[in-house]
């Protein structure tokens, strides 16, 4: 894909889509307060952040380490949190 205007929307539309399902895990957590709930809503939070921090750079790179360590964070929170939800509370 090397149209940059085409890059920049779906950029924008992924960012959207992590924004609205991170509001709608914290929606859950509002109302349960259960830790797994924050934590998917902090990572697809972060997910939006780093999708539309892309959109501004100058030259964006989808190579660039820094990308996939954000993402990498994102996802150790949740495996975090599920393995927090499993193991956490005695039995």
């Amino acid at each position: 894909m090397s149209d940059p205007m085409i890059q920049g929307f779906l950029l924008g539309i992924i960012a959207t889509c992590s924004l609205m399902a991170g509001i709608f895990f914290l929606k859950f957590w509002k109302r349960t307060r259960d830790f797994l709930f924050l934590a998917f809503a902090i990572a697809f939070i972060i997910e939006a952040l780093s999708r539309a921090s892309v959109l501004f750079l100058e030259k964006p790179n989808e190579g660039s380490p820094w990308i996939y360590l954000v993402r990498l964070l994102a996802s150790l929170l949740i495996l975090i949190a599920i393995l927090k939800k499993n193991y956490g509370a005695a039995r």
